[in-house]
């Protein structure tokens, strides 16, 4: 996959392509990014332009126009707007921003998103890293940098981008109650360097201030407690029904039948009770900040 720079290109080359590409896999966001394409050709052609015309005119490449016409790029929103502009769409083509910004994000972190959306009650706990809600962008860009095989630079700013956009969650109207329990280790450990640890444990006293957030974290010393299999997380909703994962039990796959759902819960509770309570939880990340 190319790597895509935050200016846009100039020219008929179309040396510098802003967007992302298009995931063959998804079948979904490949079919809006098409449809997007048929718009945009519909009304440049409507419009009298040839695509190396409405380039120079919006300040992008003729290949990249025939890209996106071609449902083989997803556009940025800036491309929307000027093209909108340009081709005096009537707000038409910019109104599709919305859905080209979720195509360009993962199909598994779309589908995550609309979970949590859809929640009224997330229990998280995390065995190595910060759970993704509680990422700051420097600090996920970081941690999603060490996967191996390693992300291509259009891979990681996706994930990362998708992964911020989750974030939405804190802002809702009706918030959901959230509760989160950390390894001591995932806030000992320096990823992204000491700048980004420190901003990230910020972060977290920040978020830990809201009244519908509560942090709590597991000590090293404490280590005979149910989440030593790996993650839990469990989703409930406004209808009673509920979802969860854990990493070491149903193959690592999402559930939500009450019986293994009972399983999660018992876990997460045990968790919960050994974890150090939310007041001395915040002390604990003062502590570590400070030491930092």
């Amino acid at each position: 996959m190319s790597v895509d720079g935050e200016g846009v290109g100039t020219g008929e080359t179309g040396a510098d392509e802003p967007g992302w590409d298009v995931d063959p896999d998804d079948e979904s966001g490949a079919a809006v990014v098409a449809t997007v394409g048929r718009q945009l050709k519909a009304w440049r052609e409507a419009a009298g332009l040839r695509a190396a015309e409405l380039g120079a005119a919006i300040g992008y490449g003729e290949d990249l126009i025939y890209k996106v016409e071609g449902g083989r790029r997803i556009p940025r929103p800036e491309f929307l707007d000027r093209a909108d502009e340009v081709l005096g769409a009537g707000g038409k083509l910019a109104a599709m921003k919305r859905d080209v910004a979720e195509a360009r994000y993962p199909k598994k972190v779309r589908e995550l998103a609309k979970l949590e959306e859809r929640a009224v009650e997330l229990l998280a706990y995390g065995s190595h890293s910060l759970h993704g809600l509680l990422q700051t962008e420097d600090h996920a860009r970081a941690l999603l940098g060490t996967r191996r095989p390693a992300l291509s630079q259009d891979e990681l700013e996706r994930a990362v981008t998708a992964r911020i956009a989750r974030r939405s969650i804190f802002e809702r109207a009706l918030a959901p109650e959230l509760s989160f329990v950390l390894e001591e280790a995932s806030l000992r450990r320096p990823v992204g360097g000491v700048t980004v640890w420190r901003r990230q444990l910020e972060r977290l006293l920040q978020l830990a201030e809201l009244p519908y957030v509560e942090i709590q974290v597991m000590p090293i010393v404490r280590w005979n407690h149910p989440g030593t299999g790996g993650r839990i997380q469990v989703l409930k909703f406004a209808d009673g029904s509920a979802v969860g994962r854990i990493d070491d039990e149903f193959a690592g796959r999402p559930v939500s039948d009450p019986r293994r759902l009972r399983i999660l819960e018992l876990r997460y509770g045990i968790i919960r009770a050994q974890a150090l309570a939310p007041a001395e939880s915040l002390a604990f990340i003062e502590q570590v900040l400070g030491e930092s």
